[in-house]
């Protein structure tokens, strides 16, 4: 059964929200993967947003570009998070990140950056590790595995040596 639910406008944006798939799918999180659209289909996106809950998941993360009315429409009708992911398609993706971010009082929205999928993922799993411990164990590892990125990242910076007043 999905604790997760990655909501896209349509397949479109499906190339952004991978990698908050593949995150998922790293830690062992089911999720299910829906393309609905806050405008052209209304019905479905209020049915989907009043039975989440009822059928397990625990976390919707949800991507819309340009007026980006699905993420806050989703935040209206379910006492779940909502993870709003702006999509970058027409201008640059600020239009969408305004919409999202800008929510009224009451209905909360988390907003991740702009195409910022894995970040939504994170948070999704940030938020599921508080009462899943097993969960928490596999984010932990997943975090330490950041710090070794940058240490080599430092050593590999270290180790070049083509510059003449380059001091490390």
């Amino acid at each position: 059964m999905a604790k997760v639910s990655i909501i896209m406008g349509s397949t479109s944006d499906l190339p952004v929200m991978r990698k908050a798939a593949d995150f998922l799918e790293q830690m062992e999180v089911p999720f299910e993967l829906h393309a609905l659209s806050a405008h052209r289909t209304p019905d479905a996106v209020e049915r989907f947003a009043t039975e989440a809950k009822g059928r397990g998941i625990e976390v919707i993360i949800a991507a819309a570009g340009m007026a980006a009315a699905l993420p806050g429409v989703i935040s209206a009708l379910t006492p779940l998070p909502v993870i709003g992911v702006p999509i970058a398609s027409t201008l640059d993706g600020i239009d969408a990140l305004l919409s999202i971010v800008q929510m009224p009082p009451g209905i909360p929205t988390a907003t991740v950056g702009i195409n910022g999928a894995l970040n939504a993922a994170v948070l999704a799993v940030r938020i599921m590790s508080l009462s899943d411990s097993a969960l928490a164990e596999r984010y932990a590892a997943y975090c330490s595995t950041l710090s070794a990125k940058v240490e080599k990242a430092d050593a590999e910076l270290a180790a070049i040596k083509d510059y003449k007043f380059k001091t490390n």
